[in-house]
């Protein structure tokens, strides 16, 4: 009978493990990424920006009109990785290639108890290199949109409503955190920290949409080649607003479509990556 019952609960164990392993891996990817289905999405917004001005970046651009126009956008399949590129995954590119380290690191190593931190501190070049070195490549604006925003025109990763508890946005979480530890701010695909903790370099050139002209009547004088997208708020401190603007503020930049500019060169204490690669 023992034998029985042994082999019954082997039987039945061997039919649910592999159904739970799914379930927490999520859709199939190579190691650390999720695959994105091919297919449309939409990409942008139309929302108008008018009587918002003055809890946006103000001179520097506003919030929406620099989205338009929301269009669909068909991408082929390809994979992301699951989490911010880390310090320790930083280092191993750096000693497999002599490259630079973050200046924020301490005789060429990160902070200790920092492995599962973002890496921080380095330059569109930086993240362009290492994204290369593992055979991948930084997502362009549509890709890194379509892993944040899935396929239903959602605000955010994790629905419509602005939820500040769903990821480390506004320095209310007390600075950066180890990757994945927002659990219910995930994408529809299963991807961690697509908003809040760092923000994240594009591939592209912070350039207007197509169909830009007939749908807005901004032009952002910093449109052109200087400047590179980054995308998804950071866990950057909203202290110079009162607490009821923090949270407005927070809810116009945690969005999936919202874009942001730096210049390619520059170093930042909230700013990280993540890659992509072909399916």
């Amino acid at each position: 009978m023992r034998v029985r019952v042994g082999l019954f609960l082997f039987i039945a164990m061997a039919l649910v493990l592999p159904t739970i392993g799914c379930q927490r891996a999520g859709p199939a990817g190579s190691p650390g990424m999720v695959r994105i289905p091919a297919g449309p999405f939409i990409m942008g917004s139309d929302q108008r920006d008018a009587g918002k001005r003055g809890l946006s970046y103000g001179i520097i651009k506003p919030w929406y009109e620099d989205e338009h126009p929301a269009r669909t956008v068909t991408l082929p399949a390809y994979e992301i990785d699951v989490y911010e590129v880390t310090n320790e995954q930083y280092a191993g590119f750096v000693k497999a290639t002599n490259h630079r380290v973050p200046p924020s690191w301490t005789n060429g190593r990160y902070p200790a108890g920092q492995e599962r931190f973002p890496v921080t501190y380095v330059t569109w070049d930086d993240a362009n290199g290492y994204c290369g070195w593992a055979g991948k490549a930084l997502p362009t604006e549509a890709q890194w949109e379509k892993a944040a925003r899935g396929a239903d025109g959602r605000l955010y990763p994790w629905g419509t409503a602005f939820d500040p508890d769903k990821a480390n946005v506004g320095g209310l979480h007390g600075g950066l955190k180890p990757v994945g530890s927002f659990e219910a701010g995930k994408s529809p695909y299963g991807v961690y920290d697509m908003v809040g903790n760092v923000s994240e370099w594009t591939a592209d050139w912070y350039e207007p949409y197509p169909g830009y002209e007939t749908a807005s009547d901004y032009l952002n004088k910093k449109f052109g080649r200087t400047y590179k997208v980054i995308r998804g708020g950071s866990w950057s401190s909203l202290g110079h607003y009162s607490r009821t603007d923090a949270m407005i503020v927070m809810g116009y930049y945690s969005r999936a479509s919202s874009r942001f500019f730096f210049d390619p060169r520059g170093l930042f204490d909230d700013v990280g990556f993540r890659c992509v690669k072909p399916a």
